[in-house]
């Protein structure tokens, strides 16, 4: 790194592509590198490769979810535990704040997103498949967040206490619609119950996703339609949009 500058080929282990990748795009005008003339050398900035991945972060978060082989994420989304997620939660709250757009029901939002990330965390403790922890971001011009996990998901999470259930889509249903009991491995049904609620009420939209099982949520609706989804994922994927 050069006076905070990236070099092409660090930029490009930064955003996990080939050097050949990020040239094309560069030549593309998809990520444009930092270089007085088309002779010099490719440079790339720290903020400017951050802001890339964040506008970047419903595709990628898809991705990763869908990855057969899971692998951290690119720091600047990865919570590898829940002080991590509050942390991230906080700083979110503080870039929200004074949005006129959203006063009415900010502290519901920041609540929603809270709900599901702290899900993740408190349902998989100690049973995660492979990556530990949750990929968590957002665009605030683009008006979304994202969060998912790489975890057991919610059909194994409620089968222990549902063992009747069959599939994804059917734990699905019942995590968004039966108050479950108290105990520990239920209380993520309760939770998004809650979510439900508040999606309803409020110009908020979610796309929730779990293993093969995928719903979409929105103000005014309160029809539960889950479908199979076209391509599985491992754990959990939220996309919300305000």
């Amino acid at each position: 790194m050069i006076n905070d500058k990236l070099k092409i080929n660090e930029a490009a282990n930064y955003l996990g592509i080939s050097i050949d990748t990020l040239r094309r795009w560069d030549d593309k005008g998809k990520l444009k590198s930092l270089r007085a003339s088309q002779g010099d050398h490719r440079y790339y900035s720290l903020s400017q490769l951050e802001e890339f991945l964040t506008s970047s972060c419903v595709s990628l978060v898809l991705k990763w979810t869908r990855d057969n082989i899971g692998a951290e994420p690119n720091d600047i989304f990865y919570c590898s535990d829940s002080s991590v997620f509050q942390g991230r939660l906080y700083k979110l709250r503080k870039a929200l704040s004074g949005n006129k757009e959203i006063e009415s029901f900010f502290s519901l939002l920041i609540s929603v997103v809270g709900e599901i990330g702290d899900n993740s965390f408190g349902h998989n403790l100690g049973n995660w498949p492979d990556v530990i922890g949750i990929f968590f971001a957002y665009d605030i011009k683009k008006k979304v967040i994202v969060l998912a996990d790489r975890g057991r998901g919610i059909f194994k999470t409620l089968k222990r206490v549902k063992p009747e259930l069959q599939n994804d889509e059917e734990a699905l249903k019942v995590a968004f619609t039966e108050i479950l009991s108290g105990r520990a491995p239920e209380s993520r049904g309760n939770g998004l119950k809650y979510v439900k609620s508040i999606i309803e009420k409020n110009p908020l939209s979610l796309f929730f996703q779990s293993g093969e099982a995928e719903l979409n949520l929105s103000q005014n609706i309160s029809a539960l339609k889950i479908k199979k989804a076209k391509q599985p994922i491992q754990g959990c994927l939220a996309i919300i949009r305000f």
